[in-house]
């Protein structure tokens, strides 16, 4: 059948081979190897994606195992949904401790990308609080390893891009919560001096921060802060569980030359009258995309580029604005674009993309040659000060780009499953 990944750039044929129960897992790989993993599909680019070859469906791997109420330890198979468990314990106290901008990814998802959240300055990656996982081998071989057992083998694993075998079962530490509710402030700034400011001042007291900036207003960067921490409130509050759907792809891109910049005027002018502090339910605040079904489908038949960077906090400034001037000049913008500070936790994987510094993440609807010029030119600039970008996000990065990003990519090698392939593996690695 044919599968993309949420970029939408390729629909090619695979070869999917559903996995419905862990015990068939050492047969299904050694029969049907070289192949990739493939959950919910919400990685951009192609690290899911095996054009032509096997991916494995993990998606009915999705049973709970063992929830323990009083220590907060949670075993599940790893094609579980983020959502379904955050449904589960929250209502209980508990709650993932790290999660993305969506809830709809699998949990080897999670570990094979270690994610991060809004909270990364103060919890890190979400591998950080994987206690134990189940790797199977395509030679059949399983290996079970964390942080404290085989921990050269857990650090290939986490934000090893599915490339050391797959993922079945898997030990997290939840961490309390008082509820579902959250306490959040927007802060609209005119420009990145303002937003490093913000970020140095919230981050001692909130934990959950990120920003949207305003990529075609220039590199002075324009956006809005916003910032959240759980509390308790009255559990007679009920969220709005009003949901979206974009029903089909429009014959253009809607995120284009004409509408963009009336898009970012008028989302930056809406919240800025709408700032201050109120009241909001976790889904709404952490994963306001999710309400937007589809919503992939607006960048309309050829797809879109996300691009999601770091670069160290000494260069943030400089760097920062530069991309946002060549993104400027190129006439190219970004309606999604988010802006964040890294905490100074070292991550677990051996490729894991969090560092100490600032991510810029942007989406740019696919126009082709001049987009791909564009993203040459900001992974010049990412580059120049030692920057990287991240693999679950990224198309189209060159070898070298990548090589220089990820200096630990000649240890983890020695870890790699020979019959675990991808797109991005062949296009990064050789094989």
């Amino acid at each position: 059948m044919k599968l993309s990944s949420w970029g939408r750039l390729d629909n090619a044929e695979h070869n999917v081979q559903p996995i419905t129960d862990t015990q068939q897992v050492p047969s299904a790989l050694l029969k049907s190897a070289p192949g990739i993993a493939y959950g919910m599909g919400r990685s951009y680019g192609d690290v899911c994606l095996n054009p032509g070859g096997t991916v494995w469906r993990t998606t009915a791997l999705d049973r709970f195992i063992e929830f323990d109420e009083e220590s907060g330890k949670l075993v599940c198979e790893a094609g579980m949904v983020l959502r379904d468990i955050q449904r589960l314990v929250i209502p209980r106290g508990w709650s993932l401790p790290v999660t993305p901008g969506t809830e709809l990814i699998t949990v080897g998802g999670a570990i094979a990308n270690d994610v991060h959240g809004k909270n990364h300055h103060v919890l890190g990656t979400f591998g950080a609080h994987v206690r134990k996982l189940t790797l199977i081998r395509t030679d059949g071989t399983r290996i079970e390893c964390g942080p404290d057992t085989l921990p050269d083998w857990f650090a290939a694993t986490v934000g090893g891009i599915g490339l050391t075998g797959l993922i079945t079962k898997v030990e997290i530490q939840l961490r309390r919560t008082p509820g579902p509710w959250f306490e959040t402030e927007t802060i609209p700034f005119t420009d990145l001096e303002q937003f490093f400011a913000l970020s140095a001042d919230s981050d001692p007291y909130w934990e959950n921060s990120v920003s949207w900036i305003d990529c075609v207003a220039g590199g002075t960067g324009r956006g809005l802060f916003m910032r959240g921490n759980a509390v308790s409130v009255d559990s007679k509050l009920a969220p709005r569980n009003r949901e979206l759907v974009v029903p089909v792809v429009p014959p253009i891109s809607m995120v284009n030359g004409v509408t963009l910049r009336a898009l970012n005027s008028a989302y930056f002018q809406f919240h800025r009258r709408q700032t201050g502090k109120k009241l909001m339910h976790y889904e709404s605040f952490l994963y306001p995309l999710d309400k937007v079904l589809e919503w992939n489908r607006l960048y309309g038949p050829h797809g879109f580029y996300q691009y999601q960077s770091v670069v160290p906090h000494e260069s943030a400034l400089e760097a920062t604005s530069a991309m946002l001037e060549e993104i400027t000049a190129s006439k190219q913008g970004s309606f999604l674009a988010v802006l964040k500070t890294f905490g100074d936790h070292t991550s677990p994987g051996m490729l894991s993309f969090p560092r100490p510094g600032v991510t810029l993440a942007l989406d740019f609807p696919n126009r082709g040659e001049p987009t791909l010029r564009l993203l040459e030119r900001l992974d010049a600039i990412v580059n120049d000060v030692g920057g990287r970008l991240y693999l679950a996000k990224d198309a189209r990065m060159s070898r070298k780009t990548f090589e220089a990003g990820y200096q630990r990519i000649n240890e983890f090698l020695n870890f790699r499953d020979p019959g675990m392939t991808s797109a991005m593996s062949r296009r990064l690695m050789d094989n």
